[in-house]
C-alpha cells in the first residue's frame, strides 16, 4: 500500500515540477537549431545552404573525359582571378563615388593597374589562351559586364579598341558573353560544384 502511494505521489507532483520549470531562449542548447516561439508553440528551425545536384556527364569516349577533366582543371586555375576583378570593381566604384575629378578618376585606375600588374602579373601571363578565353567569359559572369565593356569605361575607347584587336589576333573576343543557359551551362555547372566544394 505505501507503494501505491508513493507512485501516485510522484505521478501527482511531477507534472507541476515540469510545469514550474523556467523555459530558458538559449539556442545554444539545440546545436545548430534555432528555436522559435510562436503563439506559446516553440518550433525549431535552421536554415541550411542550398544543395545543388547536377548530372553525372557521361562521355561517349575517353577523349571527351580528359577535355571535361582539362575544362575542370582551367576553370578552378582562373576562377579566383574572375572573382578578383569582381571585387575590384566593387572596390573600385565605391570609390569612383568619392572622386570629384576626371584626373583623380584616371589616377585612381592607373594606381590600381599598377598594384595588380605588380601582384599578378607574372600569372596571368603564365595562362594558356584556352584559360584566357575561359578568363574572359568568367569576368562577364561575375561583373556582368565584358572585358571589352570594363576596358572601355576604366581606359577609355582607343584603349578597348586596342586590347580587342589584340585579343582577336589571338583568336579571342573581349566581347564573349558568358550565356549560362546556353553554351556556358557546362562551365556554369562546374563553377557552382566549385563554389560548393564537390570538386
Amino acid at each position: 500500500m505505501t507503494r501505491l502511494l508513493f507512485i501516485t505521489g510522484i505521478l501527482i507532483i511531477l507534472p507541476w515540477t515540469l510545469l514550474s520549470q523556467e523555459r530558458k531562449q538559449d539556442s545554444s542548447r539545440s546545436g545548430i537549431l534555432k528555436e522559435i516561439v510562436k503563439d506559446g508553440d516553440t518550433l525549431l528551425h535552421s536554415t541550411i545552404q542550398e544543395v545543388w545536384v547536377f548530372p553525372q556527364p557521361s562521355f561517349s569516349s575517353r577523349r571527351d573525359l580528359r577535355r571535361y577533366e582539362r575544362l575542370i582543371y582551367n576553370l578552378k586555375v582562373v576562377y579566383p582571378y574572375a572573382v578578383l576583378a569582381s571585387e575590384k570593381i566593387d572596390q573600385m566604384n565605391s570609390v569612383f563615388v568619392e572622386l570629384n575629378t576626371e584626373r583623380e578618376r584616371k589616377a585612381y585606375v592607373k594606381q590600381v593597374e599598377k598594384e595588380l600588374m605588380d601582384e599578378f602579373e607574372d600569372d596571368l601571363r603564365k595562362l594558356t589562351i584556352t584559360q584566357g578565353r575561359l578568363l574572359i567569359k568568367l569576368i562577364d559572369r561575375e561583373t556582368g559586364n565584358t572585358s571589352y565593356a570594363l576596358v572601355r569605361e576604366l581606359r577609355g575607347s582607343f584603349s578597348a579598341f586596342f586590347w580587342q584587336t589584340i585579343a582577336r589576333i589571338f583568336g579571342s573576343n573581349l566581347k564573349t558573353q558568358f550565356d549560362a543557359e546556353g553554351e556556358d551551362k557546362l562551365i556554369d555547372q562546374i563553377i557552382i560544384m566549385i563554389e560548393n566544394g564537390q570538386i
